[in-house]
């Protein structure tokens, strides 16, 4: 059986591949550049040339294929044209899936959001709760209608879905795990009270595995492990590193205003900002995703978010990205 992967040199494809080469699988992986096809050929898949927005190409490499998993896609915020965003995470998508059913495969994994699920604020989100009708960002959008796309789509694929919360752990140097770094590192004063669903790196890698295999085809699963206050993930960051935190908690009103400041003279300056009013109102509205589906229905057990943290901060050091000398280490 041959099996390939969109997104192979990224964080969540990397674990997704080493998961699908440790069982002796046959596994391509979709590449655009040669530094891509250096990565996913060190962790013993066949790189194959294509563009997930390029039909052909991707036709191409599913030829002889029984199952893909599309994992590619575009993570941005506080992008001034989103156009790229929507293309890659939308017509992408759609593109991967008619190539699948053009190339006769079986099954595909689709690799999508817990965001998409738009819970209500304060409420706690799982497979079966309506999305609100509005939404926090650009990224949001563009993972829910690449979502709803597929599963509105005719298709002869056996499509599976999983809903990863914000994904951490060895490898995520990113999203929720720069806030991490630069925590540790000193460089954030203050922070907003909120909550953050999460999912260990190696669990969501075999969320996926199981979801191929035990899934059920147009359905969605939701791949997360915990749930932490801003409070809790400062609380347990100090338990790891020895260090104390002291961060003083601003209103979101306040954060926003001052973001939008910094926001305004990045765009005049010609320059992408790192904060921006959208990741703003992400990180303030707060996520809860309830997880429980994968376990009971295909058999996950999730990490803990102390485990998770420490190895990420392990991480961390061996890459020689804490800048900031930790008690005892």
């Amino acid at each position: 059986m041959t099996t390939l992967v969109t997104g192979g040199s990224g964080v969540v494809g990397r674990a997704v591949l080493k998961q699908l080469v440790s069982q002796e699988r046959h596994v391509r992986a979709l590449v655009r550049s040669d530094e891509a096809a250096a990565i996913v050929a060190k962790l013993g898949a066949h790189p194959t040339r294509g563009d997930i927005l390029d039909f052909g190409s991707l036709a191409a490499a599913m030829e002889g294929c029984d199952v893909v998993y599309h994992v590619a896609g575009s993570n941005e915020m506080c992008l001034a044209d989103p156009s790229t965003l929507f293309r890659v995470n939308v017509d992408g998508s759609r593109h991967t899936l008619r190539a699948a059913a053009a190339a006769g495969v079986r099954r595909m994994v689709l690799t999508s959001s817990a965001t998409t699920l738009g819970e209500e604020p304060g409420s706690v989100g799982d497979e079966w709760v309506h999305h609100r009708g509005w939404f926090l960002s650009n990224y949001e959008r563009s993972k829910y209608e690449a979502e709803q796309a597929l599963l509105a789509d005719e298709t002869t694929v056996e499509l599976v879905v999983v809903n990863p919360s914000s994904v951490q752990g060895p490898g995520r140097a990113s999203g929720t795990g720069k806030l991490f770094l630069d925590l540790i590192n000193g460089k954030i004063p203050a922070v907003v009270d909120s909550r953050f669903s999460m999912i260990d790196i190696e669990d969501c890698a075999k969320g996926h595995i199981l979801a191929e295999l035990s899934g059920k085809a147009g359905e969605r699963y939701v791949l997360s492990g915990f749930t932490l206050s801003t409070a809790e993930a400062v609380q347990l960051l100090e338990d790891a590193t020895g260090l104390r935190l002291r961060l003083a908690t601003l209103p979101r009103a306040v954060v926003m205003g001052a973001v939008s400041v910094v926001e305004l003279g990045s765009r005049l300056m010609g320059r992408q900002p790192r904060f921006c009013r959208e990741m703003i109102r992400v990180m303030s509205f707060g996520h809860s995703y309830n997880g429980s589906r994968a376990t009971r229905d295909l058999g996950l057990e999730y990490t803990s978010a102390r485990d998770t943290i420490q190895r990420t901060i392990e991480w961390f050091m061996t890459e020689g990205l804490v800048t900031r000398k930790l008690p005892g280490m």
